[in-house]
């Protein structure tokens, strides 16, 4: 499967995955079958590729996930930088294990905006800590919902 564009992604039926590649964590949300609302799933502890891709296939599976979508780390400027190959690369690699339907979106300043909140809410340094990647995950993945809304 090639990667998808967003009227691809908007053919394809039931959940979609959503996911926030750091270089220690992945962070995951999930969204519901009628694509309305991004929820914050789970963060995985980056170890090696292969196990990270077989949970990560795993969580994929058991929410019975239509496609992947990726937040790319482009540069503020809208230039590929180290972090957008190193997204692609671990995507690329991924789809070598198995045929996932995979959409890119752009992730500027989602941790950004996701910390703002957290601060705002008075969460706890450790809380935050616990919690960013996969709220990340979860504001990436709502920003492509509303964008197939509308």
């Amino acid at each position: 499967m090639p990667l998808l564009t967003l009227n691809d992604l908007a053919a394809t039926k039931g959940p979609l995955l959503g996911l926030d590649p750091g270089t220690k964590t992945l962070g995951l949300a999930i969204s519901d079958r009628t694509r309305l609302i991004a929820t914050p799933l789970k963060t995985i502890r980056r170890k090696k590729f292969t196990p990270d891709a077989a949970e990560l296939l795993e969580i994929f599976n058991s929410n019975e996930a239509a496609a992947l979508v990726i937040g790319l780390p482009v540069n503020m400027d809208g230039s590929s930088g180290p972090r957008v190959q190193s997204v692609k690369d671990f995507a690329n690699n991924l789809m070598k294990i198995r045929d996932v339907p995979i959409f890119f979106w752009d992730e500027r300043l989602s941790t950004m905006a996701v910390t703002r909140g957290m601060l705002a809410a008075d969460m706890s340094r450790k809380k935050r800590a616990e919690n960013v990647d996969k709220l990340a995950a979860g504001y990436i993945l709502q920003g492509v919902l509303d964008r197939l809304r509308n």
